[in-house]
């Protein structure tokens, strides 16, 4: 039977209300509803009085307002970036430039190496963090404390943030309640994915935070069933090439079925995804470079 994804869309909030969603945890959420936004980009507030901000979206002058509106009697003094899709960081400049807070995240979008193509919103090349933070690292507020984890698979630089205290766990894109992720080369990898998924399986967090949608309250069979997820993918995948050599399109149109038009490039991307990890194992072959519009077979033994 096919996997089933116990998916969460039930998402109570407000446009533009700074609201409490846990005990010192508020988020406001930007009117920026997509395919891949879901609702649009919650941007998370740790703390009272001096606070963290995570994730500060999009570059949208009302929600940065909204956003500063609610914090009038406080103080930003840290800007946390998860990844730098251009749902997530861009508003990062204008909250820096009207707070002086400082950012931090894993470094400039795919490593600053310009030889990609647009995936979902597409990368912020501006975004380059105050301070580099690395797996493991801790960064520390008044009354918080974050640790921070490294997660690449949705992008290369995707960290997630956790307070250890709480059982909290920020989760950005890398795992969400209410879909999927999309996992698109070339920053996006597959291999990296998986491996990060179970790097999370071996956490003992409580709840997850994910920057789109609600909270994930029983984390770790949400991230089995994504694991299984990507499994019986791939395996959907190599059904389709036992039955001969095929293009990434053909393959989407047999796994795919009833996929809404706007969403066949980011599940190509995806099958491009499973493919490269495929390749890289010596389960599958291309003939030629493992593009995505390249021919894909069963690898020989």
């Amino acid at each position: 039977m096919p996997v089933e994804i116990p998916f969460l869309r039930e998402f109570s909030f407000q446009y533009g209300r700074l609201e409490a969603v846990a005990p010192s945890v508020r988020r406001i959420v930007a009117h920026n509803p997509s395919p891949f936004t879901f609702r649009g980009t919650g941007t998370y507030v740790i703390g009272e009085g001096k606070v963290a901000v995570i994730d500060p979206g999009p570059d949208l002058d009302e929600h940065v307002a909204a956003l500063l509106a609610g914090l009038a009697d406080e103080q930003v003094t840290h800007i946390l970036i998860t990844h730098t899709h251009r749902d997530h960081s861009p508003a990062a400049k204008a909250l820096q430039a009207a707070t002086g807070a400082v950012t931090y995240g894993f470094g400039p979008h795919a490593g600053g190496r310009r030889d990609g193509v647009a995936v979902e919103e597409g990368g912020d090349w501006d975004f380059v963090p105050d301070v580099t933070v690395r797996d493991g690292d801790e960064i520390a507020g008044l009354g918080w404390r974050f640790e921070a984890v490294h997660t690449p698979g949705h992008t290369s630089n995707h960290l997630c943030f956790a307070l250890p205290e709480k059982g909290i766990l920020f989760t950005g894109d890398h795992v969400m309640g209410w879909s999927t992720s999309v996992i698109a080369p070339p920053d996006g990898d597959m291999s990296a994915y998986m491996a990060s998924l179970d790097k999370l399986l071996g956490r003992s967090d409580q709840v997850y935070w994910p920057t789109h949608g609600p909270a994930i309250r029983a984390p770790q069979p949400h991230v089995r069933a994504f694991v299984a997820h990507r499994r019986e993918r791939e395996a959907g995948i190599l059904d389709c090439l036992a039955g001969g050599p095929r293009h990434i399109e053909e393959i989407v149109g047999k796994l795919y079925i009833g996929l809404a038009p706007g969403l066949r490039h980011a599940a190509g991307r995806s099958v491009h995804a499973h493919l490269l990890d495929l390749v890289s194992r010596d389960v599958v072959a291309a003939d030629g470079p493992p593009t995505i519009g390249a021919i894909y077979r069963i690898a020989r033994a």
